[in-house]
Parts: structure tokens; sequence; C-alpha cells
């Protein structure tokens, strides 16, 4: 990766991440992947593909609304319709959206850039359909296709396929109205996305380090008596504090809850003994962490320790396989088939035993499980980012161990950018003294079983 520092702040003094560059080779990568795809251009609605492609944001509110879409031509500059007042702030502050400096090189014949010549900036006003919300007489699905045709006809493109990454029906029978096909463009958006760039990796690198933080005042907080949404609360702050754009989610399992994976956290109290896992996702500068921790509360019993070696085995032995040319179905193949842990068969045992890429959101290219690998193995390169999750159930029936590393592929093997200690499991909470020292962390939940007679030890009588 080269010798790279990072902070949250750019500075005069040090080259930290550059972000012209970055939005440079991100572009880049798309426009490659569009050329070598049947695709005349791509639509995005996916407020992912919209950032990597344009370099917009206007908040995290919107993710979920389809209400933006960004259009990328062959042989053109990407062009992203937005909130009129999101539309004129890009134009204010998003230079590398304004085309204008290169009107006297466009040619004005043959194919162009049309949109350029009649607007030369690449940031505009313009809405979809609020998911629903307007009312569908309002015409405003229509608006959106003859957008789309005004760009695609100024380049000569009507008669190509236009590749679309997440469409509502009435966009889709809009754009189909107006004389255009429309086909998956989705993947031409996770091609590009699958290696990353040097400052991707960076940026990946530093939200990680802010989960690091997070795990070490979470395993100071930890004891009896908080719940598990207090412990996602707690994160949530700490990751804000920080600069986390965007705390996506923080799974809180813990006791009996933590098999099967409910993968949601509740109002749980933590009690003496308790496993608890956790799953930090957050966003920096639109770049995701994917990232498990699984901690025992006070002490651990045997059967929990066990699953976690387990779970840190089948981890370790994945990793050592990481590295160039080696493929997904290699990894998942040192994994436990689903009938091992408990489940009928791959799909009712799917994310448990997992892998998959890493960057503007949680799950991009490549996907590691049994269920998909074996039959469509993909190739690991350099410059790929991807999380690696194991589980394991303990055997007493009630804990797990839930442990997740995020790595990037080097020329040579890998590198592991998560960074809080999981090599064994640790015991969070209060340390308890007896009169005879200080109280095992290794020790079974039911207190009976952790004296001699309980463990039928002893040699006095019992009735």
């Amino acid at each position: 990766m080269g010798i790279a520092t990072y902070g949250t702040n750019a500075v005069d003094w040090e080259q930290r991440l550059d972000f012209d560059r970055l939005r440079d080779e991100r572009l880049a990568r798309l426009k490659a992947k569009l050329d070598e795809s049947e695709l005349g251009a791509v639509l995005a609605f996916d407020f992912t593909n919209i950032r990597y492609m344009s370099a917009t944001h206007i908040g995290t509110w919107a993710v979920d609304k389809l209400i933006r879409f960004a259009l990328l031509v062959r042989g053109g500059e990407p062009i992203v319709w937005d909130f009129g007042s999101a539309a004129k702030h890009h134009q204010l502050y998003n230079p590398w959206l304004d085309y204008s400096k290169a009107e006297s090189d466009a040619d004005p014949h043959g194919p162009h850039h049309g949109a350029k010549m009649t607007q030369p900036s690449g940031a505009r006003a313009g809405i979809s359909t609020l998911r629903g919300a307007f009312h569908p007489d309002a015409g405003i699905a229509d608006e959106v296709a003859r957008k789309v045709r005004a760009e695609l006809d100024a380049y000569g493109l009507l008669g190509d396929p236009l590749g679309v990454d997440v469409i509502e029906l009435p966009i889709l029978k809009a754009l189909q109205d107006a004389g255009i096909t429309v086909t998956d463009g989705q993947q031409v958006f996770l091609e590009a996305r699958r290696i990353k760039t040097r400052d991707e990796i960076g940026l990946l690198t530093q939200a990680c380090s802010m989960v690091d933080a997070a795990y070490d005042r979470l395993y100071e907080f930890l004891r009896p008596g908080v719940k598990e949404n207090e412990c996602v609360g707690l994160v949530s702050k700490s990751l804000y504090d920080m600069g986390s754009e965007f705390v996506e989610g923080v799974n809180a399992i813990s006791g009996e809850r933590c098999a099967p994976h409910p993968h949601v956290y509740s109002d749980r109290i933590l009690r003496p003994g308790d496993p608890a896992f956790f799953d930090i996702l957050h966003s920096y500068n639109g770049y995701r962490t994917c990232y498990y921790r699984t901690f025992a509360v006070g002490s651990a019993s045997a059967a929990q320790r066990d699953a976690y070696t387990r779970a840190r085995e089948y981890m370790d032995a994945a990793i050592a396989l990481v590295r160039p040319g080696a493929t997904t179905a290699d990894i998942v193949a040192v994994w436990p088939k689903a009938q091992e842990f408990g489940f009928a068969d791959e799909e009712a045992a799917f994310a448990l035993q997992y892998g998959h890429g890493v960057g503007l959101s949680i799950w991009e290219k490549p996907i590691f499980s049994r269920l998909v690998s074996f039959d469509h193995p993909e190739v690991l390169e350099e410059g790929m980012v991807f999380a690696l999750e194991t589980y394991w159930p303990a055997a007493d029936g009630w804990g797990a161990a839930r442990i997740e590393e995020e790595l990037v592929v080097t020329a040579t093997g890998c590198e592991v950018i998560t960074k809080f200690p999981a090599e064994d499991l640790l015991v969070a909470g209060q340390r308890y003294f007896t009169v005879g020292g200080a109280l095992p962390t290794l020790r079974d939940s039911q207190s009976h079983l952790n004296t001699s007679i309980g463990r039928g030890e002893s040699t006095i009588s019992t009735p």
C-alpha cells in the first residue's frame, strides 16, 4: 500500500488523503467499465452509486428515498439531478461538476457533449417520484424520462441500452414509453467499485480506526445492568463525536439472544457471565465499516470460550489464504457446512460464515458464501477490501461467538485493518475478589457449578 498517514483533518505539512484524486480515479474506473459494457449510459438512483459517480452528498436521510438520480453517458460527464436547493449548492461548491471550461474543446459535429453545450453545470434541479408520494398523474415520472432521453439523444445513444441500478415501476414504464431500452446497470457500478483506489483504502482504514476507539469505550462501559440499547447509544455518540457521517447500525446481541443471531438489538439487560457481541457499521466520508467483536461480561463459561476459539480458528484459516489469485471458493472451503452448526442448509445459515466487499456500501463485490462461491468463484485481486465474518454457537445451547475482520488484499497477501484485539475472548466489566484472590474469569455462569459441591468434588456428606 505504500507509506500513508491518516487523520480526520487535511493539513499542509503531510501528504494524506487526496480528494481530488479520489474523485478523478473513481470516475475513471466507472467510465472504463461503462466502455467495456454494451450499454450506452448508466442511470443511478442508488445513493452510493450517485456518490461514486458524481461525488455529491445531501445527507443520509436521502438514502432510501430514490428521489435523486444521476446519469453518465458514454463519452460524457456525470449529470446529477437533485433538489433545487441542493443542485444550487452543488453548482457553488462542486467545481468538478462545472464543465463550462471544457466547452472550447467540444466538437460541434457528430457525437458531442451536447449537455455541456446547453447546460454547462452537471448539477441540475430535478426530482423523482418520492417513492410514489407524488400523484401518479403529476407527470413526474415522464419528466424524469424526458430529461434522460434528451441527454441520450444529444449523444446519439437512443438506440443503445440504458443500464439502471434500482428503479421504481413508474420510472421504468416512463423510460420505456420514451423509447429507451432499460436493462441492469448495477453490475457496471459494482465492477467499478470492486477494486479500491489508494484514497478509498485510506478512508476505509480511517473508518476502521474510529471503530477501534468505539470498541475501547464499549469495553470500559460493559458491566451487569447496562442494556443493549445503551451500548448502541454509547457507540453512536462516540463515532459521531469523532466525525462519523452516518452510524448505519450497531448490532448489540447478548446472552440467550446470541443463538440464533437475531441481527437486531433490544433493551435486554446484561447479566454476569453473559456473552455479548456487537457489529458496528458507520460511514466516514461515505466509506463504511462492518466490524464484529465478542466480549464476555465479568466472566465466560468454558463453552463460550470454546465457541470463541472455534470462530477465531475459522477466521484465521480464511485470512491465511487471502492473496491475489486465490478465489472466494478457496476461502469458504475452510469454513464449516451449515449442518455442522445447527442449520438445515446454506441458505438457512446465510451470512453467518460470510464475506463481502466493503466500500461506499457494506455489501459489495466480492461475496464469500458456501451458498454461491463454489459454483461462482470470484478471483481475489490486489486493492480489494472486504470483510470476513465467522460465527459459532456455544455447546451449552445458550451463547455464541461472532468475529469479523476487514482486509486489504496486497501484492503478496493481505493486511488486516480492524485493529481492536480479537485474538482471544476479552472479558469486560468489574473484576471481583474473593477471600482466596481474584474471581476467575473462566467460570460457569451457574454459580453452584463453581463450587466443589456443585461440581461433585466435595468429600462432605449432603442429605
